[in-house]
């Protein structure tokens, strides 16, 4: 099988079940948002040294969450009308809080706003923290045809992140630099 189709190449592409879109449409930026936020949250992971004690937890958590943002992304190809193969549930959102609530508590709590960066793998999931906060705003472009919990999980999703990035720059050693007024 041949990966390219030719399909796409007057500007269109299709939905789960075969309807074409233009590859403009607000559904389109948004599950490509969510592909491009996941492939950044793997970027992350890779930056991750393996001699980090809580690397395989880690590893575990976030293969849960790629797994998760692939079927948000999915969900937001279903056109209205559609059956959704893959929901997001309310406890893929219980589960994000419960890992940010464990995660913060070892984190030093936020005096002042901090810049991103730090080490190489938090640095990347603050980046990808915005571009699931891009998804979240094309979703919500789509608010009466999405179910509910889309918007939801992805709004969690970059707090969750924000909180991982500062979790790997902890545990890696690397300090945060506050915003100086």
């Amino acid at each position: 099988m041949k990966i390219y189709t030719k399909t796409g190449d007057k500007g269109t592409t299709s939905l789960i079940y075969g309807q074409r879109v233009k590859k403009s449409d607000i559904r389109v930026e948004a599950y490509g948002t969510c592909d491009e936020a996941n492939s950044m949250i793997g970027l992350a992971l890779s930056y991750i040294n393996n001699d980090l004690k809580e690397k395989e937890s880690i590893d575990h958590i976030f293969h849960k969450i790629q797994t998760e943002l692939f079927h948000v992304g999915a969900e937001l190809a279903t056109p209205s009308g559609k059956e959704v193969k893959w929901k997001v549930k309310p406890e893929d959102v219980t589960v994000l809080e419960e890992t940010i609530d464990q995660w913060e508590k070892h984190l030093p709590p936020l005096t002042n706003f901090i810049l991103p960066g730090g080490h190489p793998a938090g640095a990347a999931l603050h980046t990808a923290r915005t571009i699931v906060r891009r998804a979240e705003r094309c979703a919500s472009e789509m608010v009466d045809e999405v179910n509910p919990l889309v918007l939801s999980y992805l709004n969690r999703l970059s707090d969750f992140l924000f909180v991982a990035a500062r979790y790997i720059n902890h545990l890696s050693g690397v300090p945060e630099k506050n915003l100086h007024s």
